[in-house]
């Protein structure tokens, strides 16, 4: 299928008048606002993510580079499906000259997917680069066929990153080194578990047996099969990469069933505050990765914040404790403030994404640059990795959790705050 603005770029090479009525035209920003469509998990099992959201697009709306921009949000759904939908939406009719998407391959891959067939420049993170760039390939499963993308880019950390934070922080711990893997059939559950990119490879490497009971679908009520299979194996480390509500579902029976393991370092679904309050205290000492905390050494390009001082914004403001997405969302903003900065036209694509990819910048969640650092050749240019480490969610006093940082062998210049501690 041919996009809007090949049409238009056809149409003006060879003279042919086109009708204004009949094709949107594209938004030329001289002289007006500089339109974002940003699109994002608001609702649904996925929501969570999104719970910053409006506080970061306010902070930014309110910023002296905010003034220049007209920001257009919609919401995923958690769904796939309607991600892909609304991006169709900011494109043909609000006619965007650049898209941001944050949060879970869910809503990142189908938006720069239609934003690629549309040749629209878009910016995502919030997913591990593996199921962002491998998940929009025709052929995952054959790396000779993959191709790098000409309007999409994307900045996070990769799944061989959270590995290396999962295992260094089992290390602290006396363990059979026997893991259970819960990974859901999903963009993060395929990928995590994957035979040649994911867990597997690298725990049998390091020593590990991995007890892997098969894919299961989103929202499931019943874990027993789970469960019982980590019994049987003997696990004392668990790990995976479920949504909140389903793995409080499986904690909780777990608990009934009479299964605790010694750690369970659990990706997506224990980022947030909520999702941990929600199995009072049997939360204590469960571990996730840290992607953004108050206290990553790093300040908006934007405003000058620090970590903490944007942290400590959120929650005077909300009455809210920080989460991790809020300084990831805050860098969406900067980068796209910076890169329209650097272009003379916004409503040229091909400019605008070529801007992007030649982006080198100091952020919220630390340097920026799509120059294939730390990446496979052909995930170099759309990708942009960014640092991590692990930590443990401690009860504290009176109620509710605190996010203690317990190792950063990975990332030596964001301090720790304790010690891996064995779940009781």
């Amino acid at each position: 299928m041919i996009s809007r603005r090949r049409l238009l770029k056809t149409s003006a090479a060879t003279g042919l008048a086109l009708s204004v009525s009949s094709i949107a035209m594209p938004a030329i920003a001289k002289g007006s606002k500089i339109k974002l469509g940003y699109v994002s998990p608001q609702s649904g099992p996925l929501a969570a993510f999104a719970e910053a959201d409006k506080f970061i697009i306010d902070g930014f709306m309110s910023s002296s580079s905010g003034k220049e921009f007209e920001v257009i949000v919609k919401d995923s759904q958690s769904n796939p499906n309607r991600a892909a939908e609304v991006a169709k939406e900011l494109i043909v009719d609000d006619e965007i000259d650049m898209m941001l998407v944050a949060s879970t391959p869910e809503t990142t891959n189908p938006v720069a997917t239609t934003c690629e067939a549309e040749e629209i420049p878009c910016l995502s993170t919030v997913a591990p680069w593996q199921p962002y760039f491998i998940g929009q390939q025709g052929n995952p499963g054959d790396p000779g066929s993959w191709a790098p993308f000409d309007y999409s880019y994307h900045f996070f950390w990769g799944l061989e990153d959270v590995i290396s934070v999962f295992t260094n922080m089992w290390g602290q711990l006396d363990t059979n080194k026997s893991v259970g893997g819960l990974f859901p059939n999903d963009g993060d559950g395929n990928a995590w578990g994957d035979p040649n990119v994911g867990f597997p490879p690298v725990l049998d490497k390091l020593g590990y047996k991995l007890t892997d009971p098969g894919r299961y679908q989103n929202l499931t009520d019943d874990f027993t099969a789970q469960i019982n299979a980590f019994k049987a194996s003997n696990v004392e480390i668990l790990t995976g990469v479920p949504i909140p509500p389903d793995f409080t579902t499986f904690w909780t029976q777990m608990k009934q069933q009479g299964f605790t393991p010694k750690c369970a370092s659990i990706g997506k679904a224990i980022l947030f505050p909520v999702a941990v309050e929600a199995l009072g205290d049997a939360g204590h000492n469960l571990s996730s990765e840290v992607w953004w905390s108050p206290s990553h050494p790093f300040a908006s390009s934007l405003n000058g914040q620090s970590a903490g001082d944007l942290a400590s914004g959120y929650s005077a403001t909300t009455g809210r404790q920080w989460t991790q997405p809020i300084g990831f969302v805050h860098a969406l903003f900067e980068v796209a403030a910076n890169v329209m900065g650097r272009v003379s036209d916004a409503g040229d694509g091909d400019a605008v994404a070529e801007a992007i990819g030649a982006t080198r910048m100091d952020t919220i969640v630390g340097p920026l640059a799509w120059d294939g650092a730390g990446l496979p050749p052909f995930a170099a240019k759309n990708v942009a990795k960014t640092p991590l480490v692990g930590g443990q969610w401690r009860l504290k006093d009176g109620g509710g959790y605190d996010l203690v940082i317990v190792d950063n062998q990975t990332a030596p210049n964001i301090p720790t705050g304790g010690k891996m501690e064995p779940i009781s």
